[in-house]
């Protein structure tokens, strides 16, 4: 096995290897070219507007108003990305790079206009003068290509605007893909991050027998916006040292005075070990814990830009990492240095004005345009839907009592037999803890260095990282395929602006018309805060859901099924819907079942429905209505309405329980968004409203805010209450149990109801003092009473 070598001392130093065996001088040659060429390409469109190929001299007139950009890092992505077409070229390999440095986007552009790709996807960038003009002039230029890295741009799977991602989304692409190969790029500055930090263990929960493998790539250029990065003051040893603690293969490529050979060779190394291990795995021969390669790339920050200004260093140095010369249109010293720089590229002898193309040795690095990287199919045009099982066959019988997630589990365990190598479950260490683990009766967990099983292929992967699940769900789902992401529903939260980044690339991706749907990202929240009241309040937070309402709403589905033949109805519907992100909130502890098979799935239709059993002469002609959003919160609205059937014979009450969150804003805002008269055929026109809703009252608010006559409403919901104690005490403590939506419901009605307003305050003072009561019952006893859990009679 090539590992790591080591000192007399045992501390790891990079793999050596012969530069002199991979790559001729012809070829290297030829890589030179094509990095000078998209060197030039990449500064030119953060600088020009005009006289893009300098056919005279430079002038102020030719500079852009508004200079936009990162150039630090772009010289090291033009000498990856071409190693990438070097290897792919000689070994037809299937690949596509993930740039961690989104913002290096004029470098990733630059290549897909020299290959091609680009002019595939926007025939007004052609590979000619015309459309490298076009290119360069709208870089950062309105209604042209924005300075990061979008879904806009061919062959892109990650955005990078936030950092910490690239690495896992990388892995998560690369599963079930047996012969793709993922090269990713993670900038020095992105190892800082937490998110990256876990990451590189993922290849630990890569089964090389089925999925395919990534090229992680350290490109250590030393600075970040304005300072020093970590990795770049660490020595080679160090850096070698710490990854292989990690369980790779190092490799430093770092020979500036023979770069190419340097980095033909470590990649064509990096491509043999990846081969050498997954030939092993195929051959029913693993190895055991195999050591992944990785490579360390250190050039300078700015690598062949402008090395001086004003007596102050640029390349090499964190001046270089956005604009190195941000005064160029007014400057004239600035004007004359970047006139230089451009022309140290030579562009002119690689593009023949003559011929309106770029010089064939330019071109020779390239593989066949099938195998070109930012063509392929995998990064926009993959996605198969899913077998999904009939969920009528698990469905449970009306009055009966069920977990949400145990059904829930089953379904997902018929999933993932009928689709054995197209459907995932990420999951932070819960899938039993949320009751979901009827999975493991078909599959088990993929932990490849596992000191205990020697399970492979599993379909569950668990990790005690939620950043880390969302990246290799997102490069699972932009891929083609489909993933499932449970989880405690206080975590959830943690991955909030990993969601936001990716619901932007979502949303832009779904404006380019060459870009065709992919599945959903669904997440289903459970061990909900309403029953963590033995974990206490740090675990009580559903704040994932006003984060989502932040979002454009056409993209967003939030859904909290009642019950469990609701969930599984919800759940099949998810797994099959494309382009959103859905939310599924449910109860892992077993809760009635309210409705028939076929009441659920005309309920779930709905979006929210009038629940007759529970309300006065079928709903009909209400005084109040009460309505239970959340499997939780409605359980102690139809336990109010059983009440008040009880204590105010009186009061005619409608039950109504909402299932989809999205029908409640005003027609038209959402695709879901009742009309008024849906609305009011629900909720009345002008009747009280006493809405007890699962998560904060905030979002109820922000919902309604603008329906008409919405000063009839009052919300009920999460108040930021809670410690360790139990489960109905949660609910007094928040004003969301049924004692408290009665007294809201006598304090509403009370107002026009003349004979319930005489008994009014003697009601409300019962209802409290029930309140009192029950807290003292449990500071003698440690728990509920009993028959607080017993399903509603009426």
């Amino acid at each position: 096995m090539a590992d790591s070598t080591t000192t007399g001392s045992m501390i790891p130093i990079p793999v050596k290897l012969d530069t002199a065996e991979i790559g001729s001088k012809e070829d290297l040659y030829h890589l030179e070219l094509l990095q000078r060429a998209t060197n030039y390409l990449a500064a030119s469109m953060i600088f020009l507007q005009k006289n893009t190929l300098l056919e005279r001299p430079l002038s102020k007139e030719d500079i852009k108003g508004r200079l936009l950009g990162h150039w630090g890092t772009c010289p090291g992505i033009n000498l990856i990305y071409a190693h990438c077409n070097y290897l792919i070229k000689k070994h037809s390999i299937p690949m596509f790079l993930v740039t961690g440095p989104g913002h290096g986007a004029p470098a990733c552009l630059a290549n897909l206009f020299v290959e091609g790709s680009l002019a595939k996807f926007y025939p007004q960038y052609s590979v000619d003068k015309d459309g490298l003009s076009e290119l360069i002039k709208s870089f950062s230029w309105p209604h042209g290509f924005p300075s990061h890295v979008n879904s806009e741009v061919p062959g892109q799977i990650h955005e990078g605007g936030e950092l910490g991602y690239a690495l896992s989304v990388s892995f998560g692409a690369i599963m079930d893909s047996p012969d793709l190969i993922v090269t990713c790029i993670v900038g020095d500055g992105e190892a800082e991050t937490g998110p990256t930090a876990t990451a590189w263990h993922s290849y630990k929960f890569i089964d090389p027998a089925e999925s395919g493998a990534v090229i992680p790539i350290l490109h250590v250029n030393g600075f970040k916006i304005s300072e020093e990065t970590i990795y770049g003051v660490m020595e080679d040893t160090e850096i070698a040292t710490l990854f292989t603690g990690f369980g790779y293969q190092v490799r430093v490529v770092s020979d500036l005075n023979n770069i190419n050979a340097d980095m033909a060779t470590s990649m064509e190394w990096a491509y043999q070990e990846i081969r050498r291990i997954q030939n092993c795995a195929r051959s029913g021969n693993p190895i055991c814990k195999p050591r992944w390669p990785m490579l360390v790339l250190r050039t300078p920050k700015g690598w062949t830009g402008p090395k001086e200004l004003h007596g102050q260093r640029i390349e090499g140095s964190f001046r270089s990492h956005q604009v190195p010369l941000p005064h160029a249109k007014v400057d004239d010293e600035e004007l004359h240095l970047l006139e230089s720089w451009l022309k140290s590229y030579r562009f002119h002898e690689l593009f023949d004005l003559s011929k309106n193309s770029f010089i064939m040795e330019v071109l020779e690095t390239l593989p066949k345009e099938e195998l070109r990287m930012g063509i392929r199919k995998e990064t926009y045009a993959a996605y198969e839907p899913l077998d999904l099982p009939d969920y009528k066959e698990l469905m449970i019988q009306k009055g009966d009592n069920e977990s949400c997630m145990k059904v829930v589990g089953q379904y997902c365990s018929r999933v993932i037999k009928m689709n054995p190598k197209r459907f995932r479950i990420f999951s932070p260490d819960e899938l039993v803890s949320n009751k979901l683990d009827a999975v493991f009766q078909v599959t088990h967990r993929n932990f490849q260095w596992s000191r205990q099983t020697s399970y492979k292929g599993g379909r569950v992967i668990e990790i005690l990282s939620e950043h880390t699940c969302q990246g290799w769900m997102q490069g699972y789902t932009l891929t083609g395929r489909i993933a499932l992401f449970p989880s405690y529903e206080t975590f959830l939260g943690i991955i909030t602006t990993m969601m936001i980044q990716y619901a932007k690339f979502l949303k832009i991706g779904m404006e380019t018309s060459w870009r065709l749907p992919i599945g959903s990202l669904n997440y289903i929240e459970t061990s909900t805060l309403w029953r963590q009241e033995h974990n206490g309040f740090s675990h009580q937070n559903p704040s994932f859901i006003n984060n989502l309402l932040n979002m454009k709403y056409n993209n967003i589905r939030i859904y909290l099924p009642a019950d469990a033949n609701c969930f599984l109805i919800t759940i099949a519907h998810c797994l099959r819907a494309k382009n959103y992100i859905n939310l599924m909130i449910g109860s892992k502890n077993p809760t009635p079942v309210w409705l028939s098979p076929e009441e659920a799935e005309s309920h779930c239709i709905a979006g929210a429905s009038i629940w007759k059993f529970s309300s006065t002469d079928d709903g009909l002609d209400p005084d109040v209505v009460l309505v239970g959003c959340g499997a939780e919160v409605t359980f102690e609205v139809i336990a109010a309405a059983s009440l008040l059937k009880k204590d105010a014979p009186e009061l005619r009450v409608r039950v109504v329980n909402v299932l989809d969150l999205m029908i409640l804003p005003r027609y038209g805002s959402h695709p879901h968004s009742l009309d008024d008269e849906a609305f009011d055929s629900l909720f009345t026109s002008d009747k009280p409203i006493i809405f007890n809703f699962h998560g904060y009252q905030s979002v109820i608010r922000t919902l309604l805010f603008d329906r008409p006559n919405s000063q009839r409403i009052t919300v009920l919901g999460y108040k930021e209450e809670g410690t360790t104690t139990t489960p109905f005490r949660m609910l007094t403590a928040n004003e969301t149990s049924r004692f408290d939506v009665v007294i809201a419901v006598i304090h509403s009605a009370s107002k026009f109801h003349p004979k319930l307003s005489i008994r009014a305050h003697e009601l409300i003072s019962s209802y409290k003092h029930k309140i009192v009561e029950h807290d003292k019952y449990i500071e003698k006893y440690g728990k509920d009473p009993e028959n607080l859990m017993n399903k509603p009679e009426f």
